[in-house]
Protein backbone atom coordinates (compact mmCIF):
# COMPACT_ATOMS: atom_id res chain seq x y z
CA UNK A 1 0.00 0.00 0.00
CA UNK A 2 1.03 3.63 -0.52
CA UNK A 3 2.69 5.30 2.44
CA UNK A 4 -0.20 6.71 4.50
CA UNK A 5 1.75 9.62 5.94
CA UNK A 6 2.36 11.21 2.51
CA UNK A 7 -0.46 13.30 1.08
CA UNK A 8 -1.26 13.61 -2.59
CA UNK A 9 -1.00 17.38 -2.15
CA UNK A 10 2.63 17.11 -0.98
CA UNK A 11 3.57 14.98 -3.98
CA UNK A 12 1.65 17.18 -6.43
CA UNK A 13 3.33 20.30 -5.01
CA UNK A 14 6.76 18.68 -5.41
CA UNK A 15 5.98 17.77 -9.01
CA UNK A 16 4.51 21.21 -9.73
CA UNK A 17 7.56 23.02 -8.37
CA UNK A 18 9.84 20.91 -10.57
CA UNK A 19 7.59 21.57 -13.56
CA UNK A 20 7.79 25.32 -12.96
CA UNK A 21 11.59 25.12 -12.72
CA UNK A 22 11.74 23.16 -15.98
CA UNK A 23 9.49 25.60 -17.81
CA UNK A 24 11.53 28.52 -16.49
CA UNK A 25 14.67 27.00 -18.00
CA UNK A 26 13.32 26.18 -21.45
CA UNK A 27 14.70 29.17 -23.32
CA UNK A 28 18.21 28.62 -21.94
CA UNK A 29 18.48 24.84 -21.54
CA UNK A 30 19.97 22.72 -24.35
CA UNK A 31 17.31 21.58 -26.79
CA UNK A 32 18.83 18.11 -26.70
CA UNK A 33 21.59 16.46 -24.69
CA UNK A 34 23.99 13.90 -26.19
CA UNK A 35 23.59 10.43 -24.70
CA UNK A 36 20.25 11.44 -23.19
CA UNK A 37 18.84 7.93 -23.40
CA UNK A 38 21.63 6.45 -21.30
CA UNK A 39 21.27 9.27 -18.78
CA UNK A 40 17.58 8.50 -18.32
CA UNK A 41 18.11 4.73 -18.32
CA UNK A 42 20.74 4.99 -15.60
CA UNK A 43 18.04 6.20 -13.21
CA UNK A 44 14.87 4.56 -14.50
CA UNK A 45 15.93 1.19 -15.92
CA UNK A 46 15.84 -0.80 -12.69
CA UNK A 47 14.02 -3.88 -11.43
CA UNK A 48 10.51 -3.24 -10.21
CA UNK A 49 10.62 -2.67 -6.43
CA UNK A 50 9.27 -5.50 -4.29
CA UNK A 51 7.55 -3.20 -1.80
CA UNK A 52 5.73 0.15 -1.90
CA UNK A 53 7.95 3.19 -1.50
CA UNK A 54 7.67 6.86 -0.71
CA UNK A 55 5.89 8.54 -3.68
CA UNK A 56 8.05 11.61 -3.14
CA UNK A 57 11.11 9.52 -3.95
CA UNK A 58 9.41 8.27 -7.10
CA UNK A 59 8.72 11.81 -8.25
CA UNK A 60 12.26 12.91 -7.36
CA UNK A 61 13.68 10.08 -9.46
CA UNK A 62 11.66 11.24 -12.47
CA UNK A 63 12.75 14.82 -11.90
CA UNK A 64 16.40 13.76 -11.87
CA UNK A 65 15.98 11.67 -15.01
CA UNK A 66 14.40 14.60 -16.81
CA UNK A 67 17.42 16.83 -16.26
CA UNK A 68 19.34 15.21 -19.10
CA UNK A 69 16.78 12.78 -20.48
CA UNK A 70 14.31 15.16 -22.08
CA UNK A 71 14.28 16.94 -25.43
CA UNK A 72 13.10 20.52 -25.02
CA UNK A 73 10.29 20.19 -27.55
CA UNK A 74 8.29 22.81 -25.65
CA UNK A 75 10.97 25.48 -26.12
CA UNK A 76 11.48 28.00 -28.88
CA UNK A 77 14.35 26.26 -30.69
CA UNK A 78 12.77 22.89 -31.47
CA UNK A 79 11.87 22.70 -35.16
CA UNK A 80 11.52 18.96 -35.72
CA UNK A 81 8.43 17.26 -37.15
CA UNK A 82 5.56 19.77 -36.66
CA UNK A 83 5.66 20.24 -32.90
CA UNK A 84 4.09 23.14 -31.07
CA UNK A 85 4.95 24.14 -27.53
CA UNK A 86 2.31 24.47 -24.84
CA UNK A 87 0.68 27.83 -24.16
CA UNK A 88 0.80 28.93 -20.51
CA UNK A 89 -2.97 28.68 -20.11
CA UNK A 90 -2.98 25.25 -21.70
CA UNK A 91 -0.22 24.08 -19.35
CA UNK A 92 -2.25 25.38 -16.44
CA UNK A 93 -5.29 23.53 -17.74
CA UNK A 94 -3.27 20.32 -18.04
CA UNK A 95 -2.09 20.63 -14.42
CA UNK A 96 -5.65 21.25 -13.27
CA UNK A 97 -6.86 18.38 -15.44
CA UNK A 98 -4.44 16.00 -13.79
CA UNK A 99 -5.68 16.97 -10.36
CA UNK A 100 -9.37 16.94 -11.29
CA UNK A 101 -8.95 13.60 -13.12
CA UNK A 102 -12.26 14.03 -14.92
CA UNK A 103 -13.85 11.31 -17.04
CA UNK A 104 -15.03 13.13 -20.16
CA UNK A 105 -17.91 10.85 -21.07
CA UNK A 106 -21.10 12.81 -20.40
CA UNK A 107 -22.63 15.40 -18.12
CA UNK A 108 -23.11 12.66 -15.56
CA UNK A 109 -19.37 12.00 -15.19
CA UNK A 110 -18.13 15.56 -15.74
CA UNK A 111 -20.40 18.54 -16.46
CA UNK A 112 -17.29 20.75 -16.55
CA UNK A 113 -15.60 18.66 -19.24
CA UNK A 114 -18.68 18.51 -21.43
CA UNK A 115 -19.41 22.23 -21.19
CA UNK A 116 -15.76 23.10 -21.96
CA UNK A 117 -15.75 20.76 -24.95
CA UNK A 118 -19.05 22.05 -26.28
CA UNK A 119 -17.78 25.63 -26.11
CA UNK A 120 -14.37 24.69 -27.54
CA UNK A 121 -16.19 22.97 -30.41
CA UNK A 122 -18.08 26.17 -31.20
CA UNK A 123 -14.93 28.28 -31.02
CA UNK A 124 -12.83 25.96 -33.20
CA UNK A 125 -15.48 25.82 -35.92
CA UNK A 126 -15.81 29.61 -35.80
CA UNK A 127 -12.07 30.33 -35.96
CA UNK A 128 -11.53 27.90 -38.85
CA UNK A 129 -14.64 28.83 -40.79
CA UNK A 130 -16.07 25.30 -40.77
CA UNK A 131 -19.82 24.56 -40.75
CA UNK A 132 -21.25 25.57 -37.37
CA UNK A 133 -23.41 22.45 -37.19
CA UNK A 134 -20.38 20.13 -37.33
CA UNK A 135 -19.45 17.81 -34.49
CA UNK A 136 -15.99 17.77 -32.92
CA UNK A 137 -14.67 14.67 -31.19
CA UNK A 138 -11.71 15.31 -28.88
CA UNK A 139 -9.24 12.53 -29.70
CA UNK A 140 -5.52 11.91 -29.13
CA UNK A 141 -4.32 13.46 -32.38
CA UNK A 142 -4.67 13.59 -36.16
CA UNK A 143 -3.82 9.89 -36.57
CA UNK A 144 -6.84 8.80 -34.54
CA UNK A 145 -8.90 11.60 -36.05
CA UNK A 146 -8.16 10.26 -39.52
CA UNK A 147 -8.95 6.71 -38.41
CA UNK A 148 -12.28 7.74 -36.94
CA UNK A 149 -13.21 10.01 -39.85
CA UNK A 150 -12.45 7.35 -42.45
CA UNK A 151 -14.44 4.76 -40.51
CA UNK A 152 -17.41 7.15 -40.31
CA UNK A 153 -17.07 7.91 -44.02
CA UNK A 154 -17.16 4.23 -44.98
CA UNK A 155 -20.09 3.54 -42.67
CA UNK A 156 -22.04 6.51 -44.06
CA UNK A 157 -21.41 5.68 -47.71
CA UNK A 158 -22.50 2.09 -47.21
CA UNK A 159 -25.63 3.25 -45.39
CA UNK A 160 -26.51 5.54 -48.29
CA UNK A 161 -26.18 2.52 -50.57
CA UNK A 162 -28.66 0.59 -48.44
CA UNK A 163 -26.09 -1.58 -46.69
CA UNK A 164 -26.57 -1.73 -42.90
CA UNK A 165 -23.11 -2.37 -41.48
CA UNK A 166 -24.42 -2.77 -37.94
CA UNK A 167 -26.66 -5.61 -39.11
CA UNK A 168 -24.70 -7.19 -41.95
CA UNK A 169 -21.07 -6.34 -41.21
CA UNK A 170 -18.52 -5.57 -43.92
CA UNK A 171 -18.20 -8.93 -45.59
CA UNK A 172 -20.05 -8.84 -48.88
CA UNK A 173 -20.61 -5.08 -48.65
CA UNK A 174 -20.35 -2.94 -51.80
CA UNK A 175 -16.68 -2.09 -52.29
CA UNK A 176 -15.52 1.35 -51.14
CA UNK A 177 -12.49 2.82 -52.86
CA UNK A 178 -10.22 5.62 -51.76
CA UNK A 179 -8.76 8.42 -53.86
CA UNK A 180 -5.91 10.31 -52.25
CA UNK A 181 -2.76 12.33 -52.88
CA UNK A 182 0.49 10.59 -53.71
CA UNK A 183 2.00 12.91 -51.06
CA UNK A 184 -0.54 12.12 -48.34
CA UNK A 185 0.89 11.74 -44.85
CA UNK A 186 2.10 8.21 -44.02
CA UNK A 187 -0.21 8.02 -41.01
CA UNK A 188 -3.23 8.31 -43.33
CA UNK A 189 -1.98 5.27 -45.23
CA UNK A 190 -1.49 3.55 -41.89
CA UNK A 191 -5.07 4.29 -40.82
CA UNK A 192 -6.43 3.11 -44.19
CA UNK A 193 -4.53 -0.16 -43.74
CA UNK A 194 -5.90 -0.48 -40.21
CA UNK A 195 -9.42 -0.23 -41.66
CA UNK A 196 -8.65 -2.96 -44.17
CA UNK A 197 -8.05 -0.90 -47.30
CA UNK A 198 -5.35 -2.50 -49.42
CA UNK A 199 -3.17 -0.87 -52.07
CA UNK A 200 -5.54 -2.07 -54.79
CA UNK A 201 -8.38 -0.14 -53.10
CA UNK A 202 -6.48 3.16 -53.22
CA UNK A 203 -5.92 5.44 -56.21
CA UNK A 204 -3.02 7.87 -55.81
CA UNK A 205 -3.34 11.21 -57.57
CA UNK A 206 -0.15 12.82 -58.96
CA UNK A 207 1.05 16.10 -57.44
CA UNK A 208 2.85 19.18 -58.66
CA UNK A 209 6.35 20.15 -57.59
CA UNK A 210 5.05 21.64 -54.30
CA UNK A 211 3.14 18.50 -53.36
CA UNK A 212 -0.33 19.72 -54.33
CA UNK A 213 -2.73 17.36 -56.07
CA UNK A 214 -3.17 18.17 -59.78
CA UNK A 215 -6.95 18.62 -60.24
CA UNK A 216 -6.86 17.49 -63.86
CA UNK A 217 -5.46 14.14 -62.68
CA UNK A 218 -8.42 13.39 -60.38
CA UNK A 219 -10.22 10.22 -61.50
CA UNK A 220 -14.01 9.91 -61.80
CA UNK A 221 -15.63 9.30 -58.41
CA UNK A 222 -19.04 8.14 -57.22
CA UNK A 223 -21.04 7.44 -54.06
CA UNK A 224 -18.70 4.58 -53.20
CA UNK A 225 -15.59 6.79 -53.03
CA UNK A 226 -13.77 8.41 -50.11
CA UNK A 227 -11.54 11.26 -51.30
CA UNK A 228 -8.74 12.15 -48.85
CA UNK A 229 -6.75 15.36 -49.35
CA UNK A 230 -4.47 17.38 -47.11
CA UNK A 231 -4.05 20.86 -45.72
CA UNK A 232 -0.36 21.30 -45.02
CA UNK A 233 2.08 18.96 -46.74
CA UNK A 234 4.62 18.05 -44.06
CA UNK A 235 7.49 19.00 -46.34
CA UNK A 236 6.37 21.97 -48.40
CA UNK A 237 3.58 23.20 -46.12
CA UNK A 238 1.24 23.68 -49.09
CA UNK A 239 -2.36 22.51 -49.27
CA UNK A 240 -4.31 20.78 -52.01
CA UNK A 241 -6.55 22.95 -54.26
CA UNK A 242 -9.77 22.36 -52.35
CA UNK A 243 -12.03 24.54 -54.50
CA UNK A 244 -11.24 22.57 -57.65
CA UNK A 245 -11.44 19.28 -55.78
CA UNK A 246 -14.83 20.16 -54.27
CA UNK A 247 -16.15 21.13 -57.70
CA UNK A 248 -14.91 17.82 -59.12
CA UNK A 249 -16.82 15.98 -56.38
CA UNK A 250 -20.00 18.08 -56.58
CA UNK A 251 -23.06 15.91 -57.05
CA UNK A 252 -21.15 12.61 -57.09
CA UNK A 253 -22.04 11.46 -53.58
CA UNK A 254 -18.34 10.92 -52.74
CA UNK A 255 -17.14 11.66 -49.19
CA UNK A 256 -14.53 14.45 -49.01
CA UNK A 257 -12.11 14.22 -46.05
CA UNK A 258 -9.21 16.57 -45.32
CA UNK A 259 -6.19 15.69 -43.20
CA UNK A 260 -5.58 19.18 -41.84
CA UNK A 261 -3.41 18.24 -38.86
CA UNK A 262 -1.53 21.55 -38.88
CA UNK A 263 -2.20 23.20 -42.23
CA UNK A 264 -5.88 23.85 -41.70
CA UNK A 265 -5.01 26.38 -38.98
CA UNK A 266 -4.07 28.75 -41.81
CA UNK A 267 -7.81 29.46 -41.99
CA UNK A 268 -7.43 31.42 -38.74
CA UNK A 269 -5.34 34.07 -40.53
CA UNK A 270 -6.99 36.52 -42.96
CA UNK A 271 -3.63 36.80 -44.74
CA UNK A 272 -3.30 33.04 -45.22
CA UNK A 273 -6.88 31.86 -45.46
CA UNK A 274 -6.62 31.66 -49.25
CA UNK A 275 -4.24 28.72 -48.84
CA UNK A 276 -7.11 26.53 -47.64
CA UNK A 277 -9.98 28.13 -49.53
CA UNK A 278 -12.68 25.57 -50.20
CA UNK A 279 -11.77 23.37 -47.23
CA UNK A 280 -15.11 24.23 -45.63
CA UNK A 281 -16.81 22.22 -48.40
CA UNK A 282 -15.45 18.91 -47.13
CA UNK A 283 -17.43 16.32 -45.15
CA UNK A 284 -14.83 15.77 -42.43
CA UNK A 285 -11.53 17.10 -41.20
CA UNK A 286 -8.66 15.85 -39.01
CA UNK A 287 -7.00 18.43 -36.75
CA UNK A 288 -4.27 18.57 -34.13
CA UNK A 289 -4.48 21.03 -31.27
CA UNK A 290 -1.04 20.01 -29.97
CA UNK A 291 0.55 21.28 -33.15
CA UNK A 292 -0.30 24.84 -34.14
CA UNK A 293 -2.77 25.61 -31.37
CA UNK A 294 0.01 24.77 -28.89
CA UNK A 295 -1.87 22.65 -26.36
CA UNK A 296 0.00 19.90 -24.49
CA UNK A 297 0.35 16.61 -26.30
CA UNK A 298 -2.41 14.05 -26.77
CA UNK A 299 -4.95 16.52 -28.11
CA UNK A 300 -6.58 16.28 -31.53
CA UNK A 301 -10.00 16.76 -33.09
CA UNK A 302 -12.15 14.67 -35.42
CA UNK A 303 -14.50 17.16 -37.08
CA UNK A 304 -17.50 16.05 -39.12
CA UNK A 305 -20.11 18.05 -41.02
CA UNK A 306 -22.58 15.19 -40.47
CA UNK A 307 -22.95 14.55 -36.71
CA UNK A 308 -25.66 11.96 -37.34
CA UNK A 309 -23.18 9.90 -39.34
CA UNK A 310 -20.77 9.97 -36.41
CA UNK A 311 -23.46 8.92 -33.97
CA UNK A 312 -24.63 6.16 -36.30
CA UNK A 313 -21.24 4.49 -35.96
CA UNK A 314 -20.09 5.47 -32.47
CA UNK A 315 -23.13 6.01 -30.25
CA UNK A 316 -23.98 3.22 -27.82
CA UNK A 317 -25.90 2.53 -24.65
CA UNK A 318 -25.03 0.24 -21.76
CA UNK A 319 -26.71 -0.30 -18.39
CA UNK A 320 -23.67 0.98 -16.50
CA UNK A 321 -23.04 4.02 -18.75
CA UNK A 322 -25.07 7.13 -17.91
CA UNK A 323 -27.18 8.21 -20.87
CA UNK A 324 -27.52 11.77 -22.08
CA UNK A 325 -29.39 13.65 -24.77
CA UNK A 326 -27.59 15.87 -27.25
CA UNK A 327 -24.04 15.07 -28.31
CA UNK A 328 -22.16 13.56 -25.35
CA UNK A 329 -18.49 13.02 -26.13
CA UNK A 330 -18.83 9.27 -25.64
CA UNK A 331 -20.84 9.28 -28.89
CA UNK A 332 -18.39 11.53 -30.74
CA UNK A 333 -15.16 9.54 -30.27
CA UNK A 334 -13.93 5.96 -30.39
CA UNK A 335 -12.96 5.97 -26.72
CA UNK A 336 -15.21 5.68 -23.69
CA UNK A 337 -12.69 6.41 -20.93
CA UNK A 338 -10.50 9.41 -21.69
CA UNK A 339 -9.18 12.64 -20.26
CA UNK A 340 -10.99 15.94 -20.67
CA UNK A 341 -8.83 17.17 -23.54
CA UNK A 342 -11.30 19.85 -24.51
CA UNK A 343 -10.55 21.78 -21.34
CA UNK A 344 -7.05 22.44 -22.68
CA UNK A 345 -8.42 23.44 -26.10
CA UNK A 346 -10.83 25.82 -24.35
CA UNK A 347 -7.95 27.28 -22.29
CA UNK A 348 -5.74 27.81 -25.34
CA UNK A 349 -8.46 29.57 -27.32
CA UNK A 350 -9.68 31.60 -24.35
CA UNK A 351 -6.18 32.86 -23.55
CA UNK A 352 -5.33 33.70 -27.17
CA UNK A 353 -8.61 35.05 -28.41
CA UNK A 354 -9.29 35.27 -32.12
CA UNK A 355 -6.50 37.79 -32.79
CA UNK A 356 -4.03 35.78 -30.73
CA UNK A 357 -4.59 32.66 -32.83
CA UNK A 358 -4.07 34.76 -35.95
CA UNK A 359 -0.87 36.26 -34.54
CA UNK A 360 0.49 32.83 -33.54
CA UNK A 361 0.00 31.45 -37.05
CA UNK A 362 1.38 34.50 -38.84
CA UNK A 363 4.35 34.91 -36.50
CA UNK A 364 5.49 31.31 -37.05
CA UNK A 365 5.29 31.79 -40.81
CA UNK A 366 7.27 35.03 -40.53
CA UNK A 367 10.03 33.17 -38.67
CA UNK A 368 10.00 30.43 -41.32
CA UNK A 369 10.66 33.02 -44.01
CA UNK A 370 13.51 34.42 -41.89
CA UNK A 371 14.98 30.92 -41.70
CA UNK A 372 14.75 30.57 -45.47
CA UNK A 373 16.53 33.87 -46.05
CA UNK A 374 19.24 33.03 -43.52
CA UNK A 375 19.86 29.59 -45.01
CA UNK A 376 20.03 31.03 -48.54
CA UNK A 377 22.66 33.50 -47.35
CA UNK A 378 24.76 30.50 -46.19
CA UNK A 379 24.52 28.89 -49.62
CA UNK A 380 21.55 26.58 -49.10
CA UNK A 381 19.00 25.95 -51.81
CA UNK A 382 15.42 26.24 -50.55
CA UNK A 383 13.44 23.37 -52.05
CA UNK A 384 9.93 24.59 -51.29
CA UNK A 385 7.87 27.70 -51.70
CA UNK A 386 7.77 28.90 -48.08
CA UNK A 387 4.08 29.74 -47.92
CA UNK A 388 3.55 28.52 -44.37
CA UNK A 389 5.75 27.34 -41.51
CA UNK A 390 7.82 24.70 -43.32
CA UNK A 391 11.32 25.17 -44.76
CA UNK A 392 13.12 22.43 -46.71
CA UNK A 393 16.72 23.15 -47.68
CA UNK A 394 19.83 21.44 -49.00
CA UNK A 395 23.28 22.36 -50.30
CA UNK A 396 24.30 21.59 -53.83
CA UNK A 397 27.12 19.05 -53.80
CA UNK A 398 26.74 18.42 -50.06
CA UNK A 399 23.41 16.64 -49.91
CA UNK A 400 25.02 13.56 -48.40
CA UNK A 401 26.07 15.68 -45.41
CA UNK A 402 22.60 16.86 -44.39
CA UNK A 403 22.05 14.08 -41.83
CA UNK A 404 25.44 14.72 -40.23
CA UNK A 405 24.73 18.44 -40.19
CA UNK A 406 21.43 17.90 -38.37
CA UNK A 407 23.12 15.60 -35.86
CA UNK A 408 25.89 18.11 -35.11
CA UNK A 409 23.42 20.93 -34.59
CA UNK A 410 21.34 18.76 -32.25
CA UNK A 411 24.41 17.80 -30.27
CA UNK A 412 25.27 21.48 -29.84
CA UNK A 413 22.05 21.84 -27.86
CA UNK A 414 21.25 25.08 -29.68
CA UNK A 415 18.64 23.83 -32.12
CA UNK A 416 16.75 20.69 -33.16
CA UNK A 417 15.50 19.97 -36.68
CA UNK A 418 15.07 16.87 -38.77
CA UNK A 419 15.99 15.62 -42.21
CA UNK A 420 13.83 14.62 -45.12
CA UNK A 421 13.90 13.76 -48.80
CA UNK A 422 12.12 16.18 -51.10
CA UNK A 423 12.15 16.56 -54.86
CA UNK A 424 14.50 13.59 -54.95
CA UNK A 425 17.11 15.29 -52.77
CA UNK A 426 18.32 14.78 -49.18
CA UNK A 427 17.56 17.89 -47.16
CA UNK A 428 17.00 19.40 -43.74
CA UNK A 429 13.48 20.38 -42.70
CA UNK A 430 12.60 23.16 -40.28
CA UNK A 431 9.08 23.51 -38.93
CA UNK A 432 8.23 26.62 -36.91
CA UNK A 433 5.16 25.86 -34.79
CA UNK A 434 5.91 27.14 -31.29
CA UNK A 435 4.43 30.24 -29.67
CA UNK A 436 7.74 30.86 -27.85
CA UNK A 437 9.96 31.04 -30.94
CA UNK A 438 11.29 34.56 -31.41
CA UNK A 439 13.82 36.36 -33.59
CA UNK A 440 16.64 35.61 -31.14
CA UNK A 441 15.85 31.89 -31.41
CA UNK A 442 16.01 32.06 -35.20
CA UNK A 443 19.36 33.91 -35.12
CA UNK A 444 20.84 31.52 -32.56
CA UNK A 445 19.68 28.52 -34.59
CA UNK A 446 21.09 29.92 -37.84
CA UNK A 447 24.40 30.60 -36.09
CA UNK A 448 24.50 26.99 -34.87
CA UNK A 449 23.88 25.75 -38.42
CA UNK A 450 26.59 28.04 -39.79
CA UNK A 451 29.12 26.83 -37.19
CA UNK A 452 28.27 23.18 -37.86
CA UNK A 453 28.75 23.77 -41.60
CA UNK A 454 32.19 25.28 -41.06
CA UNK A 455 33.28 22.24 -39.04
CA UNK A 456 31.58 19.64 -41.24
Amino acid sequence: MIASDVSAVDVARRASDATFTYLDSLQNRPVAVPDARNSAAALLDIDIPEMPGDPRETVDLLISAADKGTVATAGGRFFGMVVGGSLPAAVGARILNAGWDQLATSDETSPLANVAEEVATRWVLDVLGLPASSSVGMVTGASLSNLQSLAVARHALLARSGWDVAERGLQGAPPIRVVTSEKIHPTVRKMLATLGFGKSDITLVPCDIEGRVIPAQLPPVDQHTIVVMQAGCVNSGTSDPFVEIAEHLEGTGAWFHIDGAFGLWAAASPKMRHLVQGAERADSWALDAHKWLNTPYDCGMAVCAHPDAVRALLAFEAPYVPSQTGLPQKDMVLELSRAARGIEVWAALHSLGRSGVTDLIERCCHHARDFARGLEAMGFTILNDVVQNQVVATMDGREDQMSELALRVKNSGDCWFGTTRWRGRDAIRISVSNWQTNEADVKRSLAAIDLALINL
